[in-house]
């Protein structure tokens, strides 16, 4: 499947998710950093929804700050009724937009691991796709994951994921499911524990630092 027919899907997915999901579980914090699982919808579909008219002025109040702006869009856009969300999700499911340096990687590996910000906190099956986790693995190891991963993160480690027969790197092991492997690299602490190998150490000091 091409990279934006995978991109269609994982935003029509989410907006599944988002549909089944109770008013108590969408206040939920999720692993990304302070934002409740709405507000991680909300940031998914500002990504490809919002106009740039609205994005412009949060731009000039956050100082210029990307990170700063990109909150504050989130927590408006989750502003609004779930259900809206999810159709915003459907209707811009096949967007062309493609992001500056990260690429249509970029926004399958957003869609991938905001995905399990949102599921694992809930105690929800994971559902990744293999190839699909196995192409966001390669992005964030690649040199180009700008805003995803330092660049020293994954350098100096091997890295397997067990379920995919993926590797990459050298030096002390870090081992787990792709899934895992995943989150670990974009720095979600809760996933560390479900690695092995005697790099892990080295890569708490990492995230941690």
């Amino acid at each position: 499947m091409e990279i934006r027919e995978m991109i269609a899907d994982e935003r029509r997915r989410m907006a599944g998710l988002v549909e089944s999901l109770t008013a108590e579980q969408l206040r939920t914090p999720s692993l990304c950093g302070a934002w409740t699982v709405k507000e991680v919808v909300g940031h998914l579909v500002a990504a490809v929804a919002a106009a740039k008219s609205s994005a412009l002025p949060i731009l000039i109040r956050s100082g210029f700050r990307l990170h700063r702006a990109n909150a504050m869009l989130a927590t408006r856009m989750a502003a609004r009724p779930a259900g809206e969300l999810a159709a915003m999700l459907r209707a811009h499911a096949e967007s062309p937009f493609r992001p500056p340096i990260v690429g249509y990687p970029g926004q399958l590996t957003d869609l991938q691991v905001h995905g399990q910000d949102i599921r694992r906190p809930l105690g929800l099956p994971h559902e990744l796709r293999p190839e699909r986790l196995r192409a966001s693995l390669d992005f964030l190891v690649g040199g180009r994951a700008i805003g995803f991963v330092p660049r020293r993160r994954p350098l100096g480690l091997r890295w397997e994921a067990t379920d995919l027969g993926w590797t990459w790197g050298d030096g002390p092991l870090v081992r787990g499911t792709g899934e895992a492997v995943m989150l670990a690299l974009t720095g979600r602490r809760p996933a560390l524990d479900d690695l092995s190998g005697d790099g892990v150490a080295e890569l708490r000091r990492r995230v941690s630092g």
